[in-house]
């Protein structure tokens, strides 16, 4: 099993990955690359939390570009009881909704996230997409891919790449949760 924080573990911030303007450039960037790759007629769905911003940072982007008719659909969806760790004493996950106002039957679907670690949180998403509908196909598109996989998932948009050593951690920071817009890399004190 990786190594996961306790919830009370203390860190510092080693670097900034990404500022709020790389961040901008970076989601417009794979907008483009989403649009290019699985066409304008996609079905974007954020995982929560952070993920669920992102995709509608997304979707703004690609209704601004294209035709307003041509707005992407939007949903969300929470893993949490998806979780394949709920029972080896993780930290309290934060829940949201599973939202999906449209089918996703034979769509497109783009799922948005953060962070991609082990994979394990996209198979989860994955599952909870299943239980819904069966889409045409399921592509990933992630902020940061930190790599040390355990699930043989690969993002099919990505951010940015980062090595990341046992004790370090990447993470998204949303003006939407209050924070200033950044990527970090952060290790753990102590």
């Amino acid at each position: 099993m990786p190594w996961k924080p306790p919830p009370d573990a203390v860190f510092n911030v080693r670097s900034v990955i990404l500022d709020g303007v790389a961040m901008g450039r970076v989601l417009r960037r794979m907008a483009a690359e989403i649009v290019e790759r699985a066409g304008p007629d996609v079905y974007l769905v954020g995982i929560q939390t952070r993920g669920v911003h992102l995709a509608a940072r997304m979707a703004k982007i690609l209704s601004h570009d294209s035709d307003p008719q041509g707005s992407p659909r939007l949903g969300a969806v929470d893993i949490t009881m998806y979780r394949d760790d709920l029972h080896f004493g993780s930290p309290k996950q934060e829940v949201g909704p599973t939202d999906l106002p449209q089918s996703i039957d034979g769509q497109v679907v783009v799922l948005v996230d953060d962070v991609l670690y082990t994979g394990r949180t996209v198979r989860a998403a994955m599952d909870v997409l299943l239980d819904y509908g069966r889409p045409k196909a399921i592509h990933l598109a992630c902020m940061v891919d930190r790599g040390n996989r355990e699930l043989p998932i690969q993002p099919d948009f990505v951010g940015a790449k980062v090595t990341t050593g046992p004790n370090e951690s990447v993470r998204v920071m949303l003006a939407e949760r209050g924070e200033e817009d950044q990527v970090v890399l952060r290790e753990k004190v102590g």
